[in-house]
């Protein structure tokens, strides 16, 4: 087994590894059934909210876990393969905004969020529901393990 070596990441290492990536994992859970999806996201590091572009079809399982002012975590991560592994874990709660309400600089972080990237659907484009949310954290804790892969 390889010897690891865990540090945390510093904030400005943290908001650096964010800034660079575009997908996470988003779960959420009702009672003891849990919800996790990948997504797309924006992020503000001055903040430290992230921004969701959610897709869903009427019946969809992830609509069923979206509900208004949601707690939720988010996991980015990233493998470099040469044996350096980063992730950043954020709780906090989900908040719908309406595109009506949106302010200049929330339409900044849209649009840094990029198209999601998991859209396969067997369903006509007209049947999808495009929701936008902040994601406001309460905790956000970057790590990094360095590891020999030999």
């Amino acid at each position: 087994m390889p010897l690891a070596r865990e540090t945390e990441m510093t904030r400005e290492e943290t908001d650096a590894f964010l800034g660079e990536k575009e997908t996470g994992v988003l779960s959420l859970a009702e009672a003891d059934d849990p919800y996790a999806a990948p997504v797309s996201y924006g992020y503000d590091p001055e903040r430290r909210t992230f921004y969701f572009r959610l897709v869903s079809t009427p019946e969809s399982e992830k609509r069923r876990f979206l509900r208004p002012d949601t707690s939720a975590r988010f996991a980015v991560y990233d493998d470099d393969g040469e044996g350096e592994y980063r992730s950043v874990v954020a709780a906090g709660r989900l908040h719908e905004i309406d595109p009506a309400e949106l302010s200049v600089e929330q339409i900044q972080q849209y649009g840094e969020a990029k198209r999601p990237l998991f859209e396969i659907w067997g369903e006509p484009k007209a049947e999808l529901d495009i929701r936008l949310y902040e994601f406001e954290t309460t905790e956000l804790t970057g790590r990094r393990t360095e590891f020999d892969r030999e």
